[in-house]
């Protein structure tokens, strides 16, 4: 980091780290926020029928959020020095602006990580309700945390809440900055994806072991509940998405054209790619966004 810092004006090495740093926190920041609400359902079920298979469940779960949170505080910690040694120069002049939701976030964390320990430690020695009322802080701050980093990432795509003047910023609004118009698009499509990492990747644990062979209430439960989880969210993740790309279309139409290969513009069409690669071979007119047609190249 001290290298790419240290040479001038290379943006390519800071975002090359910067990429790195994030694709490994994004995981377990997804699991930070979707596993605490699984851990928190299956403990509930298991008070309310009395089953055992379910509190054990809850039970290693809550474990696993313990290691992956610890783990992913640290590459969090990584980040956030990043920021400010990577990209000194955007967070000296703009942090007044966004400087408010990464505040907000660092609060939501110290919360998350407050009742997580009360929640580990208070297994066996809280009585059982108290014990699942302990967890909800930790759900909720956990939503929380990814909002507040989200609000600006999506401020950095449709920046608002100042004004510059003569070069200069004024009529600074942090509060503007982090409800932008691209907060609730970029918010709910990240929440709703940590949610289903969270079930499809606690899932495929307990499926990989039923291939094995073990084919236990304890496993059948294991995958069944966050299979569940992730196949609800699913349908729902297919609309956020397309709330986010449309977004992208009205504000930033360049983006969309990169995210699609598009290296001209086309006069009456644009084409579509299909899994990442542009498709050279059709030419989709579109009268509107739901009348297209495919025409050949």
């Amino acid at each position: 980091m001290i290298l790419a810092a240290g040479a001038a004006a290379d943006p390519v090495a800071a975002r090359s780290q910067m990429g790195f740093s994030l694709g490994w926190h994004i995981i377990l920041a997804c699991f930070g926020v979707g596993l605490p609400g699984l851990v928190l359902f299956t403990e509930w079920r298991g008070l309310r029928t009395g089953d055992p298979v379910l509190r054990l469940l809850a039970r290693r779960w809550a474990k696993a959020l313990g290691l992956l949170f610890a783990v992913g505080a640290v590459s969090g910690t990584i980040l956030s020095i990043e920021m400010g040694v990577l990209w000194s120069g955007l967070m000296s002049r703009w942090g007044q602006v966004i400087g408010l939701p990464f505040a907000i976030e660092g609060i939501a964390f110290f919360v998350e990580a407050i009742f997580l320990g009360i929640y580990l430690y208070g297994w066996d020695r809280l009585p059982p309700r108290v014990h699942l009322l302990s967890g909800i802080p930790i759900f909720v701050a956990g939503v929380a945390s990814a909002f507040f980093v989200v609000t600006a990432n999506a401020w950095m795509n449709t920046p608002a809440g100042y004004t510059l003047h003569d070069g200069r910023l004024t009529g600074v609004d942090p509060w503007a900055a982090m409800f932008n118009p691209a907060t609730g698009p970029e918010t709910v499509h990240m929440i709703l994806a940590a949610l289903m990492v969270t079930g499809f990747g606690t899932a495929s644990v307990y499926a990989v072991a039923m291939l094995r062979g073990r084919r236990d209430r304890y496993h059948r439960l294991g995958m069944l509940i966050p299979l569940t989880a992730g196949a609800i969210l699913a349908p729902l993740q297919i609309v956020a998405g397309d709330f986010a790309a449309r977004l992208v279309a009205d504000h930033q139409p360049a983006k969309l054209a990169a995210m699609e290969g598009l290296s001209r513009t086309t006069a009456g069409g644009r084409n579509h790619s299909a899994a990442g690669t542009p498709a050279a071979s059709c030419t989709t007119r579109c009268a509107s966004r739901t009348a297209c047609r495919c025409w050949p190249a």
